[in-house]
């Protein structure tokens, strides 16, 4: 079985997209421009980037855009150069791309679309406003029965309320088991709140009914200040794709470039210490480990289902390897190690703060003029 080794969170440069969710964060900031990006990297310098050898060894990849994740016709090349190298990756989609489904499907062989999975976000009205939830589905049986891992999320908002009975259904009959639910917030909120006009009792009591341990462990650590120490940045990062700049998390200012010269060795630098309000993507950091003393489900939980044939979603390469903590394939630091590093974390909290600064006073500015 391989060995995770890191969690790297790319972030896909596109803010387009097939649809116009209203809890969508670019529908929040208002940043949905029509234009796809240009790639400025090939899809095999990335790979050569991101080679095992570099990285230190087996990686997951999570890959996500602002917009649609799946539109810029360079993502087949991209991740196929990603599974070459040996990693396992999933990508986040709302699973309107039909075209890149097949690409993908029909072009790559077995050995790499077995490390391959879809988390198809499940927009319910966008879909049934636009008559595609037949084509939402048939592309999920499509990679299912192509051989790829699959998992299924809906993003709650009050608005689907007096359709979860009709969401339930669709989803039994579709896919024989339910979908996963997860946590909305409110990102112009610096806090990132509940997006919701529900109190934090009735939201849970609404949405536990999926019985989703994705939503159990997101509400559970929503708004929980994290102040144990935090290996992202060492055991894993955020990096953009458009730049191929690598940050501890998303919530850090420094950050290196790290596709420029795929020759040049990574230095790995830990957070140490969240300066966050929780952690927003606890789901995935959290699970895999980033803090290792802190008891949670595995990642592999978060994403799998059982359906009533008793079939997983994960397929059973990436069911395993997502089974795994980052703390079994790495080194635990000394106590004067981890202080050295929270004293550097330090002087990044207060460069993050200024930009912080900045970022609200650019948005408080566009909200004015829109």
């Amino acid at each position: 079985m391989d060995k995770i080794k890191r969690f790297i969170d790319i972030e896909v440069p596109v803010t387009t997209c097939t649809l116009r969710c209203h809890y969508c964060y670019i529908t929040q900031h208002g940043l949905f421009n029509d234009s796809l990006p240009k790639f400025k990297y090939s899809a095999e310098q990335i790979g050569r980037a991101l080679s095992k050898e570099r990285l230190g060894g087996t990686c997951h990849f999570n890959m996500c855009g602002s917009g649609e994740t799946l539109l810029p016709p360079e993502m087949t090349a991209v991740v196929r150069a990603i599974l070459e190298q040996g990693h396992y990756v999933m990508i986040v989609t709302n699973g309107t791309v039909t075209r890149r489904f097949k690409e993908m499907i029909e072009q790559y062989p077995v050995e790499l679309k077995n490390r391959l999975g879809f988390k198809f976000s499940f927009h319910y009205l966008e879909l049934k406003k636009r008559n595609l939830m037949d084509m939402f589905f048939d592309n999920i049986k499509f990679v299912r029965d192509g051989g790829c891992s699959f998992s299924l999320e809906l993003t709650p908002s009050d608005e689907l309320i007096p359709h979860i009975d009709g969401i339930k259904k669709e989803c039994m009959n579709r896919l024989g088991a339910l979908c996963h639910v997860t946590v909305a917030r409110d990102e112009t909120d610096e806090d990132f709140v509940l997006l919701t006009k529900l109190s934090r009792e009735d939201y849970i009591k609404t949405w536990s009914q999926f019985k989703s341990s994705l939503f159990d462990f997101k509400i559970k650590i929503f708004g929980e200040k994290r102040c144990e120490f935090c290996y992202a940045g060492m055991w894993g990062g955020m990096l953009t794709l458009h730049d191929g700049m690598l940050r501890a998390c998303d919530k850090t200012f420094l950050r290196r470039n790290i596709i420029d010269d795929p020759t040049l060795p990574i230095d790995f630098v830990p957070i140490a210490k969240c300066n966050k309000a929780h952690c927003h993507n606890g789901h995935a950091w959290l699970t895999l480990g980033m803090i290792p003393q802190l008891d949670t489900p595995t990642y592999s939980e978060m994403r799998n289902r059982t359906d009533k044939d008793g079939n997983d979603w994960l397929r059973p390469d990436m069911k395993a390897f997502l089974s795994q903590k980052l703390e079994d394939s790495n080194v635990l630091l000394s106590d004067a190690e981890k202080r050295r590093f929270k004293q550097k974390a330090l002087v990044d909290h207060v460069l993050w703060n200024g930009v912080n600064i900045v970022r609200k006073l650019y948005h408080a500015l566009r909200r004015k003029n829109s």
